[in-house]
């Protein structure tokens, strides 16, 4: 089609030594040695970004662009340039850029959110993203929640770990309510199809465990399997004594070490001294975090402990249990 237009044009130009220019430099690759970004603004006209492209060196020589915009007229097209960013790479001609702004092929910007992570860190890193539009900088975690339609929902564990692609201009609260959202399509999923007889009143109860699984998690296929772990002490009324909760309800006070004393100094996240799960996730839990929550790997085990290189040593009972922290963790046979 395009090929169909451009002789066309061609004819209307005239045959000989202004055709074959035309020609030539509208499908040549701009002078592009790296991608580069191109902002169009809403309202503007062809004729203003060509003019914006030539003061960059970009549309050069300048009969370039008298040669563009005569083609757009031409093909019905000048009107209907889109507004947005643009991603102007090494190889891309004219005509190939006209295509982009009249289709409205944006860039898209990423973002990673990693599990693992607390709600508090990716904000930080949200907030930092330089295409993003922060419109509510200063917002507690609680007024975020809200903004996004979540009302009295703990903050915590509510974004789905995942890479986020956006235009330039996307804002804090979309960004923000597509996680929660892909979070909430991810848990909804889970638990239609999760095992029967788990420990478990609510997909929020599953979500909490989802992500103590995660915080314990070295190996990625141990998760099921520490899943297990933690279903069935709960199944045995046994409190699930994990390091994590301890580390999250101890907050910015955590300096890397964690001491007998904090063990033992009661607070909601202390999963020694208080029965059952923690009130809220402790992070935000992957898909296979949340998988091996609601399938948790059978067995006997109730113990388990690291051995330093990710991994774990699984034991059914406490002596064992004691005999590989003394392998494990003090360097003793």
């Amino acid at each position: 089609m395009r090929t169909f237009f451009t002789l066309l044009l061609l004819a209307v130009l005239g045959s000989g030594l202004v055709g074959w220019d035309a020609s030539r430099l509208l499908q040549a690759p701009l002078p592009l040695s790296q991608t580069e970004s191109l902002e169009v603004p809403s309202g503007s006209s062809l004729t203003t970004v060509l003019a914006g492209l030539r003061e960059r060196g970009i549309m050069q020589p300048p009969r370039l662009a008298q040669y563009l915009r005569l083609y757009a007229r031409f093909t019905g097209v000048s009107g209907r340039i889109k507004a947005g960013e643009y991603a102007l790479q090494p190889g891309l001609n004219p005509l190939d850029l006209l295509a982009l702004m009249v289709e409205g092929k944006t860039r898209l910007h990423d973002l990673r959110l990693t599990e693992g992570w607390t709600f508090a860190q990716a904000v930080k890193l949200m907030r930092a993203h330089p295409a993003i539009r922060q419109t509510l900088p200063e917002a507690t975690s609680e007024e975020l929640m809200a903004a996004i339609g979540r009302a009295g929902v703990h903050p915590e564990g509510r974004l789905f770990p995942d890479t986020y692609h956006f235009p330039r201009g996307t804002t804090d609260i979309d960004f923000l309510r597509r996680a929660a959202d892909a979070l909430d399509k991810a848990l909804a999923q889970e638990w239609e199809a999760r095992e029967t007889d788990l420990p478990y009143a609510t997909p929020e109860e599953a979500l909490i465990m989802a992500s103590i699984i995660e915080k314990e998690t070295g190996a990625a296929f141990e998760r099921p399997q520490i899943g297990g772990v933690f279903v069935r002490r709960m199944r045995m009324g046994m409190r699930l004594q994990t390091d994590p909760t301890i580390i999250y309800g101890l907050g910015e006070a955590f300096d890397g070490n964690l001491r007998r004393a904090d063990l033992v100094t009661d607070n909601p996240y202390n999963s020694y001294t208080r029965d059952g799960l923690p009130p809220s996730p402790i992070c935000l839990p992957s898909r296979a975090a949340i998988n091996a929550a609601l399938h948790p790997a059978p067995g006997t085990s109730i113990y388990f402990v690291s051995k330093g290189d990710g991994t774990h040593q699984f034991s059914d009972s406490l002596q064992d249990h004691s005999a590989a922290v003394r392998r494990y963790q003090l360097g003793r046979p």
